[in-house]
């Protein structure tokens, strides 16, 4: 029987409205019947960074942060991992293996692709294939996709997703240091601060897909999707309505989950013009033309946003269509709806204590995962 940490559900807004910590967006309060409860599903990792699996696989693959990716197979931690490559991951602080992404194909061709930080820091995206036996991918098939110079230590972004054009979406944050110093974020000439997208069968090592915003705009980068990020950790897009939801590190105050259309190509999501839904630079400041966040919360509530998914699972139908998130330093679990550009019902759930929630994970049946640094992966579930 899985463990079970406590059930319940509570508002977390106060009686008579907002905090002034919950940003711009509109709030509601719906107390209801439906409790959530996290169930172990491994323990023993080592600060776990991302978990995903191939359609149709039944078995997790977990990424850690110093070069490894384990597999949970029917409920068991496997020991030999699927890939190593501690030899070539700089890790520590917010370097390290950071995720991986299972091409659409995977069961057919075999390529997963890794996105990581090497021995002098800076950002590889490389393809692996798996090997004959498929719990074991071969280190030595690394072919390089994409590099990108990191000038700082932190904020590396780093996330990896297919979407669901069939296009590699590659997530990375402003370079580091602190406020953006070299004005990576709203700078077109750069990777940095940007989400790109590109299209990994249509070339070696990849192509441009045409209808990127800025391809052949000679002051803009032909891989770049949206821009004006800080770091963001995480996104994902909505399985059934297709929105993108972008989960932004904030600097010293604002922390923000962005949600827009899956082909809202050129967005600008304002780092460091703003922070959140504020001026960051200069107060005031033009906000014409930015994408504002859906939600944001102050310092007070946490220090770094931990961005999820939609649940789009079957096994608690009473939560279809909430987007879950967490914070690495309160370790809060809170939703809300998105629809017709509103938000709605937004949630905290009690669910226990965590522990320091590095990041979500969903499998292919659309069911949650929350990865804590107490190298535990839970599943969300039912309460009782």
């Amino acid at each position: 029987m899985l463990e079970q940490l406590r059930i319940g559900l509570f508002c977390v807004l106060a009686v008579g409205g907002c905090s002034d910590s919950e940003g711009p967006s509109s709030c509601e309060c719906e107390l209801g019947d439906t409790g959530l409860a996290l169930a172990v599903v491994a323990e023993g990792l080592s600060n776990p960074l991302h978990l995903t699996a191939p359609a149709g696989d039944s078995r997790l693959f977990v990424v850690e942060q110093a070069g490894r990716v384990r597999i949970v197979e029917s409920g068991r931690l496997l020991e030999t991992p699927f890939l190593d490559i501690t030899d070539r991951v700089g890790s520590g602080g917010e370097r390290g293996l950071l995720s991986i992404a299972f091409h659409p194909d995977y069961a057919s061709n075999g390529y997963f692709y890794a996105s990581y930080t090497d021995d002098g820091g800076d950002t590889r995206i490389e393809r692996y294939s798996v090997t004959g036996d498929p719990n074991v991918a071969d280190p030595g098939s690394a072919d390089s996709v994409l590099f990108v110079e990191q000038p700082f230590s932190n904020q590396n972004g780093g996330l990896i997703v297919f979407g669901p054009d069939g296009r590699l979406y590659i997530g990375l944050g402003d370079g580091g240091s602190g406020g953006d110093p070299q004005g990576n974020g709203q700078n077109l000439e750069t990777l940095l601060g940007a989400l790109l997208r590109i299209d990994v069968d249509g070339a070696d090592p990849f192509a441009v897909p045409a209808d990127n915003p800025f391809v052949g705009d000679p002051d803009g980068r032909d891989e770049i999707w949206a821009y004006g990020l800080r770091n963001p950790w995480r996104f994902a897009f909505d399985r059934e309505a297709g929105d993108l939801y972008i989960a932004d590190v904030g600097q010293n105050r604002w922390e923000e989950v962005n949600v827009v259309p899956a082909d809202s190509g050129g967005a600008n999501f304002g780092w460091n013009i703003m922070e959140g839904a504020h001026c960051y630079v200069s107060d005031p400041c033009d906000s014409s033309g930015l994408v504002l966040p859906a939600v944001e919360y102050g310092h007070g509530d946490g220090c770094s946003v931990t961005g999820g998914y939609v649940y789009r699972g079957s096994a608690i139908p009473e939560i279809r269509g909430h987007y879950f998130y967490s914070d690495l330093c309160s370790g809060f679990l809170r939703s809300f709806k998105f629809s017709d550009g509103a938000v709605s019902e937004r949630r905290e759930w009690n669910v226990g204590d965590p522990g320091s929630v590095l990041s979500f994970g969903e499998d292919p049946d659309g069911e949650l995962y929350l990865l804590s640094a107490n190298g535990t992966v839970y599943k969300l579930v039912a309460g009782e």
